[in-house]
């Protein structure tokens, strides 16, 4: 009997670590792609993969009219992905990358800590993806070191002379795409970065029309061998693949050239993904490219300690949720919550500090447990009298989820 158990207990622990190592998940980011132009134009290959997981509206650019409203800008939107906050927190404001605030771990950080041993990897049309917003070798990420890069060919011009055309963009995008799915084929990265950029030249250069309209068909057929090289994984060596892949932001309506506003059209984007399980606020709730951090997370097992995910402002788009659309204001003293239940079991634990030291300096902030209510509430009125303050940070915790919020009066602005 203890021999029987002994091989169950080992058959089970191999089959764990199995499931766990067999798991991968590659994230893609096409430049400057609205909505509208994925939803008319012929796009077979991104089909293809919703048809497996599923296809959805989403949007950039953080609460419009609040504290995270953020510019529909490339590398705000591509670090919005990285970090699953939005730029109030990350502190990318422009293409400059002047200034990001590390203190928000990427998904490739958060990996290297709990799995050292995993391999990950960046495919990119642009340098600074890499040595700034995931910041690889800098003292402030900790000397994160990736396991493979392919990028920087924009600064090659003997390869890719620069033409007025930006044809040079399109031939850099193939060789990324032709060296990412060449690598997935071979090495199987555990976690990997696609980012393209030429659509988004042809967005700037004609707007809206045939020559914009082609740089994403030719995306599409991009896709689509990255597709391929995953699903040669998938069927040769039993691995469970999961991509996301997704816009940095649209475009202006008058035009398609523009970008960088807060119009419907500039603020709205796309997830296709092959994902599993994907939940009613994937499906209706007009998620935001921060919620796609940690869905990666969830889906490779990789553990957000409490004091950093009470900062993270995305929610998985895979599982059950307790509550979306978290609403927080004050008035008269008092702090006024709202959420949309979407689970309405156990009880919601309202945490609330008016420091903001994480941001700062990377230290703790001490929040106070100020209520327990029934999720199926949907609302919670807090007396504030004892903790007067212009600076509120809220962290709602759920059976199945957490949300967090801030409430900032303008002359507090952190």
């Amino acid at each position: 009997m203890k021999a029987t158990i002994l091989s169950i207990t080992i058959f089970l622990f191999s089959f764990t670590a199995f499931t766990q190592n067999n798991k991968k998940a590659i994230f893609v980011i096409v430049d400057g792609i609205p909505a509208d132009l994925i939803e008319k134009l012929e796009t077979p290959n991104l089909d293809a993969i919703a048809k497996v997981g599923g296809y959805t509206r989403a949007h950039v650019g953080g609460e419009k009219g609040t504290y995270s409203q953020s510019p529909t800008i490339s590398a705000v939107g591509y670090n919005h992905l990285l970090t699953g906050v939005w730029t109030n927190k990350h502190n990318v404001w422009d293409n400059d990358i002047k200034d990001p605030n590390y203190h928000y771990w990427t998904i490739f950080r958060f990996l290297k800590q709990e799995y050292p041993q995993k391999k990950a990897a960046v495919f990119s049309s642009w340098l600074d993806n890499r040595t700034k917003l995931v910041g690889e070798g800098l003292s402030q990420t900790g000397k994160l070191q990736l396991d493979y890069h392919f990028d920087g060919l924009e600064l090659d011009t003997v390869n890719y002379p620069h033409d007025k055309d930006a044809n040079y963009m399109h031939r850099i995008d193939e060789a990324v795409v032709d060296n990412a799915a060449e690598y997935i084929r071979t090495e199987s990265p555990d976690l990997s970065w696609v980012y393209l950029e030429y659509t988004d030249d042809m967005g700037h250069k004609y707007g809206d029309g045939p020559e914009f309209y082609r740089a994403i068909g030719l995306m599409d057929k991009q896709m689509g061998r990255l597709w391929e090289a995953i699903q040669y994984r998938e069927r040769t060596f039993k691995e469970n693949w999961v991509i996301y892949i997704t816009t940095d932001h649209g475009r202006d309506s008058a035009t398609g050239r523009n970008h960088g506003g807060q119009s419907t059209r500039e603020r709205g984007t796309w997830i296709v993904t092959n994902a599993k399980g994907l939940n009613d606020y994937f499906k209706t709730g007009n998620p935001g490219v921060v919620d796609i951090m940690p869905s990666i997370a969830k889906f490779m097992n990789v553990h957000i300690p409490k004091d950093q995910l009470m900062e993270v402002d995305g929610i998985p788009l895979t599982g059950r949720l307790s509550a979306i659309a978290p609403v927080a204001t004050i008035e008269n003293g008092k702090l006024k919550l709202s959420w949309k239940a979407l689970d309405k079991k156990g009880n919601a634990k309202i945490w609330v500090a008016n420091t903001n030291n994480f941001k700062t300096d990377g230290s703790k902030d001490e929040y106070k447990l100020m209520a327990t209510v029934p999720v199926s509430k949907q609302s919670a009125i807090i007396d504030l009298k004892n903790t007067t303050s212009d600076f509120y940070k809220i962290y709602i915790e759920m059976p199945e989820n957490s949300l967090v919020r801030w409430v900032v009066k303008e002359a507090a602005q952190q």
